[in-house]
C-alpha cells in the first residue's frame, strides 16, 4: 500500500504534469559568451558547500548556493539565492556536470537525494551536481497562494463553461499568482534559467558546461546551448521537448502520448488476473474512460475533505504511466480505488508522494521545507511554460475557437484531453512569453550534443528528438531508444552505458543508432 499523506493541499493544486514574462520580453537576445562588467560579482563568487539539513538526506550530499541577478538587463536591482547539491567525485575530477530532471518546476536539490545513486557511475570523473532553478523548490518558489484557483476556472472553460465568464476568472487567477509569488514571477522561464546555469557552471570552477538535462530539461540545455555556444562541454539531452510547437499543438500531442501509454499499459495490466479492469484491453480502455465520467460527475471524498474527481483519476494515472517501473504500484493504486473506493495511492501520485527519477522505480519523497508552498510545483510549471511562449490570443479568439480545441483534444485521448487542455488554458491572462526561444534556438555553432529520444515516451514523441536535432544543426547527435517510458536514461542499460560514455569520455555514438529497452525481453 501506498503511504498516506500526512499533509494534503487542495488535490489538483499539487498535481505534477506537465505565469509572467522574462525581463526582457519578445527582445532577441544574441548569444554571450562573456559576462559584462555588471555581472562579474556573480561569476567570480565560488560554492561553499556544507551537509545538507534535513534528517532524510544522505549524509554524503553536500548543499550550497549560488547567487544570481534577479534581473540581468539591471543586475543591482536585486539577487536570488539558487539551491545546488552535490555528490563528491569518488576519484579525481575533472569538474562537475549539472543534471536537471525536467518539470518545469521539479526540485533538482530533492531530486538528486531520493535518486542520486542511480548517477554514481558518473562520479568515476565528476561531481554530480543538481539545483533548483528560479522559482522553484528552495530558490524564491513561486505560489498563487489560496486566491481563486486557475486550474479550476480552465478545467470549468474545458468542460464546456462559458468562456467569457471563465476567461474573465483566468484574469483574476493570474493577478493573484503575482501577488503571492513575490518579485521572481517577471523574471521566471527558460532564458534566464540557462543564464543561472551559466553563473552556476563559474561558481563550480568549470571552464565548460558538462550537463543531463531530461525533459524540460532539454528545453533549458538547447537554450543554453544557443545563448552560450563557447561555454558547451557535453550535453546530453534525453526526452527531447519541442523548441516550436505553441502550447496548444503540445498539450494535443501531450494527450496523444499519454493515451498512448495507457493502452500500453492496459494491455499488461490485463495478462494479470488481479487486474482491476477485467482481462480484455478493449473493455478495460472503455472501463476507463467510464470510470473518469463517473467521478467528473460524483468526486469520491477523501480523508481530508476535499473531493476526488475523474480529472485527479486522470492527472493521477498520467504520473503513473511515466515509467514502466512505476506499473504495479499504479495497478495496486487503481485496485483500490475501483475495489475499496480508497484514494489513498492514486493521490500519492498526485502529490509527490512516489517521486521518481526518469526511468527509474519510484522513491519514498521527501519532505519539502515548510517555505516551499504546497502549490509550488504547478505554479512554477504554469509561471515557466507562458514565460517561454509567446502566443496569448485575445478573448474573441479563445471563445471562438473553444470548442474547436475541446473536440480536438477529446480526439487525442477521452481519458487525458480534457486533462491537458486546462493546462493549456492556464496561460490567459497572463503576459505574452519571449519569442526567443521560438526564433532563435537553432543552428548552434558549437561541440556536439547527444540528443535521446524514446519511441514509447508518453510526454515527448520521439519526433520531435528528430524535428530539435534537425533544428540544432550539425552539433546535434540522435540516439534512438526502442523503449517505452518517459526519457531512456534509467529504462534502458544501453542508453546510459551510450550517455555516460560521453559524459566521461567523449565517446559519441554513431547518429541515428539504437538502443533496446531492459523490458524488450519480458
Amino acid at each position: 500500500m501506498l503511504p498516506k499523506l500526512s499533509t494534503r493541499p487542495p488535490i489538483r493544486r499539487c498535481a505534477v504534469t506537465a505565469a509572467a514574462g522574462l525581463a526582457l520580453l519578445g527582445i532577441a537576445l544574441p548569444a554571450v559568451d562573456a559576462p559584462s562588467p555588471g555581472l562579474a560579482r556573480f561569476y567570480d563568487q565560488k560554492v561553499a558547500w556544507s551537509r545538507c539539513a534535513g534528517v532524510e538526506m544522505p549524509k554524503d550530499l553536500q548543499c550550497g548556493k549560488v547567487t544570481v541577478p534577479l534581473d540581468y538587463a539591471h543586475p543591482g536591482k536585486g539577487t536570488l539565492d539558487l539551491a545546488v547539491a552535490r555528490y563528491r567525485a569518488t576519484g579525481d575530477s575533472r569538474g562537475s556536470v549539472l543534471l536537471n530532471f525536467g518539470g518545469p518546476g521539479g526540485q533538482g536539490v530533492a531530486q538528486l537525494a531520493m535518486g542520486g545513486k542511480d548517477f554514481m557511475g558518473l562520479t568515476d570523473g565528476y561531481d554530480v551536481v543538481s539545483f533548483d532553478p528560479r522559482g522553484v523548490g528552495r530558490s524564491s518558489p513561486v505560489s498563487c497562494g489560496n486566491a481563486p484557483d486557475a486550474l479550476a476556472a480552465a478545467d470549468e472553460a474545458a468542460d464546456g463553461g462559458d468562456a467569457r465568464v471563465v476567461l474573465e476568472e483566468l484574469r483574476s487567477a493570474a493577478a493573484a499568482c503575482a501577488e503571492h509569488s513575490g518579485p521572481v514571477l517577471p523574471h521566471i522561464g527558460t532564458v534566464n534559467a540557462a543564464r543561472d546555469l551559466d553563473v552556476m557552471r563559474a561558481a563550480l570552477g568549470d571552464g565548460k558546461l558538462n550537463y543531463l538535462g531530461f525533459s524540460y530539461g532539454s528545453r533549458l540545455g538547447a537554450v543554453y546551448a544557443a545563448e552560450f555556444p563557447g561555454k558547451v562541454g557535453r550535453i546530453v539531452l534525453d526526452g527531447v521537448d519541442t523548441l516550436t510547437e505553441p502550447l496548444a499543438e503540445q498539450g494535443v500531442v501531450s494527450a496523444q502520448g499519454q493515451q498512448t501509454a495507457l493502452e500500453n499499459f492496459l494491455t499488461w495490466c490485463t495478462e494479470d488476473i488481479a487486474c482491476p479492469f477485467g482481462r480484455n484491453p478493449r473493455e478495460a480502455r472503455e472501463r476507463v474512460v467510464q470510470v473518469v465520467k463517473a467521478l467528473d460527475r460524483d468526486p469520491v471524498p477523501t480523508d481530508f475533505g476535499e473531493a476526488f474527481s475523474g480529472q485527479d483519476f486522470a492527472g493521477a494515472l498520467g504520473q503513473g504511466l511515466y515509467s514502466r517501473a512505476l506499473w504495479p504500484s499504479l495497478q495496486r493504486a487503481l485496485s483500490q480505488l475501483l475495489e475499496e473506493g480508497d484514494t489513498r495511492g492514486l493521490e500519492a501520485f498526485l502529490s509527490g508522494g512516489f517521486a521518481t527519477t526518469p526511468g527509474r522505480a519510484p522513491h519514498a519523497g521527501l519532505t519539502d521545507p515548510q517555505d516551499v508552498p504546497m502549490d509550488n510545483l504547478p505554479a512554477a510549471l504554469m509561471a515557466v511554460n507562458c514565460a517561454d511562449d509567446p502566443d496569448r490570443p485575445a478573448a474573441a479568439q479563445v471563445t471562438r475557437d473553444l470548442d474547436r480545441l475541446r473536440a480536438r483534444y477529446e480526439e487525442a485521448s477521452p481519458v487525458f484531453g480534457r486533462y491537458r487542455l486546462t493546462q493549456v488554458l492556464m496561460c490567459y491572462g497572463r503576459p505574452k512569453g519571449t519569442d526567443y526561444i521560438r526564433e532563435k534556438v537553432k543552428d548552434v555553432d558549437g561541440p556536439r550534443m547527444l540528443l535521446v529520444g524514446t519511441r514509447g515516451d508518453p510526454a515527448t514523441p520521439y519526433r520531435w528528438t528528430v524535428e530539435t536535432a534537425k533544428r540544432l544543426g550539425s552539433s546535434a547527435v540522435v540516439l534512438d531508444n526502442r523503449g517505452e517510458g518517459h526519457t531512456g536514461y534509467g529504462s534502458s542499460t544501453c542508453v546510459q552505458r551510450k550517455v555516460d560514455a560521453f559524459l566521461l569520455y567523449g565517446t559519441l555514438p554513431p547518429d541515428g543508432s539504437s538502443c533496446g529497452s531492459d523490458h524488450d525481453a519480458e
